[in-house]
């Protein structure tokens, strides 16, 4: 699936299922929710917490799919084209940062 199919996907199922998409504000709040999710089983699953009985369950794909969906929605009520910005935003990415990491001793 393209990015441009993702974001006509999801704003089907918001046409379908969704009634409508929610404000930009309360879609921020939660994507921020949404990555807290990641972060909690990223520290359990890869830091020195535990999991609670209840969290093994959860898995880190599906709290990632809902980060990105969250993220597309805020694209398209925002109007922007995520296969243009992401090819724009690794355009500047290389030209910043074209030697920088291959010149970095701590990445050695």
């Amino acid at each position: 699936m393209t990015l441009q199919e993702a974001q006509d996907k999801v704003d089907n199922w918001i046409k379908l299922y969704g009634v409508r998409y929610f404000s930009e504000l309360t879609n921020m709040a939660i994507l921020t929710e949404e990555v807290g999710e990641v972060a909690r089983i990223i520290a359990r699953k890869y830091g020195d917490q535990s999991f609670k009985e209840s969290d093994k369950q959860i898995e880190l794909s599906d709290e990632l799919a809902d980060v990105l969906f969250v993220l597309i929605c805020l694209a398209n009520q925002t109007g922007i084209n995520l296969t243009e910005a992401l090819a724009k935003n690794l355009d500047k990415k290389t030209k910043r940062d074209q030697f920088r990491h291959i010149n970095n001793e701590k990445l050695k």
